[in-house]
């Protein structure tokens, strides 16, 4: 009988490429045993590898349990893989023609896989893995005969790892890098588009648009005594977090899932992570360990004597989704969320805005945030046509339509998921519709944007996240400055550490302050958050520029305002922040008088 297919499959190809090379010279039946085995063996390999690769896709994109045993399957096999052309090279070159950028191909999909599983477990030390892989790619030259072949498709796969390449690089800041993957992306490109008369020469053109903007996106400079650009990271350190004082009791939730959603229109973006995303995310991430002294294989079960430590929270990265799909992830997360634990939500996305007056103030009476759709324009005929007919229809059948048809998330689209711990992040020119999803969970926090936001700032990204991903370069930015020294800009992160101790303890002190805000304290990615909140308030609102209610944060439950935000404590850091930077004529001396 004759064998399985997948089995027939590789023996066939093992068969052909022995043909193949034997055709120029020599007998196949020449061929050693062990030498014809060998190249049975990485057939096999490389085939099974690319099944499993493949099966990838098929995996579903949330939950966080059913993908891991597939992923560690995959990564055993491309490890044994990976192994055996190391060790059997000069069989593989000899009798298989196994070629640079084949093996190239290889260390390109072990990367990704790597790349796929930080984006599943949030776990950023697999990113250093992945560079690695990818490091080694350029390092060796694994790519550089792909030009000499009349294959278009080669050099696209070429062209498809230096865009991957630079993703990585990006998310571990190793801007220097990014730089030269540009260049020598560009270069490639030029080549590419000269050599083949291909269509996706404006689409390539346009990665290399994005990724320039992209590196572009920080408002301002941190420069060396030489002039070059100091890369400086923005994700939580072992001291970034102020401490909680001895015997101060919080609240023990910690924040366990997120789900990072954009969806602006024409904000600077690169592959699908807009700059709001990108700040967001490293905003709940730890700073990358090397992986392979401090974890085990992926996929694998973790020795029982690793040191125990705070792993990040579970994302979710959402880059323009359908309202069917947000929700999808979103009760996956809620489905999974574990005992203790906080659901954050993050939207960065262009707001939508009720077309007429309503008799009513429900859920659904002021607009939402944009979701994406098959149609590339909001009709607004369509949504007030909508909520008229629909304004007496039963409320499920309402939500039913609504949930199937139409393009926006409302804030009454939340409120199944207000049952569990949630901590809502709206960052939007209609944040203010989420007011009235203030109704009150066993613990709940909803963080509204200002609503006025200059075209340029939205493109580069949204002042109010880069507060709450970088608060001294948004310090600096409102102050009007696009550069500093090195030496400075570490004086002044200093001040700003004292500053968030100081907030923490304005918090933990004070005798008004809503309970919810002490039940998330505990988490110290939540608890950095909120110091950075409020030092964003209070900046905002002493700022001279910033003078209508509409430029300020709000915060639902509400914050006391004395104690917090317009405490004269605070107020005194933040002017003698200003002094130590020269621009403290930016800002009102007696801002409690001005009101």
């Amino acid at each position: 009988s004759p064998p399985p297919p997948k089995v027939w499959d590789y023996r066939h190809k093992t068969e052909f490429a022995l043909k193949e090379i034997m055709s120029s010279g020599g007998a196949e039946d020449d061929i050693p045993q062990g030498e014809r085995k060998t190249v049975t063996d990485f057939c096999y390999l490389l085939d099974k590898s690319k099944q499993l690769f493949n099966g990838l896709r098929d995996l579903p994109q949330y939950g966080q349990k059913q993908w891991q045993s597939y992923f560690g399957r995959t990564f055993d096999v491309y490890t044994k893989l990976w192994k055996f052309q190391q060790q059997h090279r000069q069989v593989l070159d000899n009798r298989y023609g196994l070629k640079r950028w084949q093996i190239g191909e290889i260390a390109s999909k072990i990367g990704q896989l790597y790349y796929h599983y930080y984006l599943r477990t949030s776990e950023t030390s697999y990113l250093n893995e992945a560079f690695s892989f990818y490091s080694a790619i350029r390092q060796r030259s694994y790519y550089s005969q792909v030009n000499k072949e009349d294959r278009p498709e080669l050099v696209v796969k070429k062209l498809r790892y230096y865009a991957r390449f630079i993703v990585v690089c990006l998310l571990l800041n190793k801007m220097d890098v990014v730089k030269d993957l540009v260049k020598e992306l560009s270069d490639e490109i030029e080549d590419y588009t000269h050599r083949f008369n291909t269509e996706d020469q404006v689409e390539w053109n346009l990665v290399l648009q994005e990724v320039a903007a992209f590196i572009e996106a920080d408002p301002v400079m941190v420069l060396n005594d030489d002039n070059t650009i100091v890369i400086t990271s923005n994700r939580l350190a072992e001291t970034g977090a102020p401490l909680l004082e001895q015997g101060m009791i919080v609240g023990q939730l910690s924040l366990a899932d997120a789900l990072i959603i954009g969806n602006c229109n024409n904000q600077v973006k690169f592959s699908e992570l807009t700059v709001d995303m990108f700040r967001m995310l490293q905003a709940l991430e730890r700073e990358p360990m090397n992986l392979a002294s401090q974890m085990n294989k992926p996929g694998m079960q973790e020795s029982a004597d690793k040191p125990t430590r705070r792993e990040n929270p579970h994302k979710y990265l959402l880059y323009k989704p359908t309202f069917s799909q947000l929700y999808t992830f979103l009760a996956a997360s809620f489905k999974e969320l574990p005992a203790n634990s906080v659901l954050l939500i993050y939207l960065s996305a262009t707001g939508v805005f009720p077309t007429g007056r309503s008799d009513s103030e429900g859920p659904y009476d002021f607009g939402g945030v944009l979701t994406n759709s098959n149609r590339d324009i909001i009709n607004g005929d369509a949504i007030h046509k909508r909520n008229q007919s629909h304004k007496e229809m039963h409320w499920y059948v309402f939500w039913f339509l609504h949930c199937c048809c139409f393009r926006s998330l409302h804030p009454g689209d939340l409120y199944p998921f207000t049952r569990k711990p949630l901590f809502i992040i709206v960052d939007s020119s209609n944040s203010v519709a989420y007011k009235v999803s203030s109704t009150r969970a066993i613990a709940q926090v909803c963080w509204l944007s200002p609503t006025s936001i200059s075209k340029n700032q939205s493109q580069r990204g949204s002042l109010f996240t880069l507060f709450l991903n970088n608060p001294l370069m948004a310090f600096l930015f409102v102050s009007g400055l696009s550069s500093m020294r090195r030496g400075l800009w570490e004086k002044c992160q200093e001040y700003l550490r004292k500053i968030n101790r100081d907030i923490a303890q304005l918090l933990t002190h004070s005798r008004s302050i809503d309970q919810a805000f002490l039940q998330f304290f505990g988490d110290e990615f939540l608890r950095l958050l909120l110091t950075r909140f409020i030092f964003c308030s209070a900046t905002m609102r002493m700022h001279k520029i910033f003078r209508e209610t509409r430029n300020y944060p709000e915060s639902y439950p509400q914050l006391p305002r004395d104690e917090t935000v317009e405490n004269p404590h605070l107020q005194k850091h933040i002017l003698e922040l200003a002094s130590i930077l020269d621009v403290r004529n930016v800002f009102f001396e007696n801002t409690i008088d001005d009101y």
